[in-house]
């Protein structure tokens, strides 16, 4: 953790701690929902209930190599939930990480 000193004349000094490894893991989950393209895919799976990656694709009219590539980032995030079923995966939304997500930027915006 890293501390910082604020300092300001008409107030005392304050020290700040500031956790960088957890905010840059917050970064990483903000950074994974703010794109249109996994916004989509959320959106698909979520009206769905699960889906594979080869729906996805197709769905979205996407190359398999793209859909992987964003569902690793959303997956990394928590943001979604995989189960294996056989030669399957099937995806789901994860939607207690989404609240959470929601009940965050909310106070960040508070």
């Amino acid at each position: 953790m890293n501390s910082v000193l604020l300092e300001n004349p008409t107030v005392p000094a304050v020290e700040l701690h500031v956790d960088v490894v957890q905010l840059k893991k917050a970064a990483l989950v903000l950074r994974s929902i703010n794109h249109k393209l996994r916004q989509q895919m959320l959106k698909l799976i979520y009206e769905h209930g699960k889906m594979t990656v080869t729906e996805i694709y197709v769905k979205l009219r996407l190359e398999q190599s793209v859909a992987s590539q964003h569902l690793a980032i959303l997956r990394k995030a928590g943001l979604v939930l995989t189960l294996r079923d056989g030669k399957y995966i099937y995806y789901s939304v994860n939607e207690h990480r989404l609240d959470d997500l929601h009940r965050f930027a909310g106070e960040l915006l508070k």
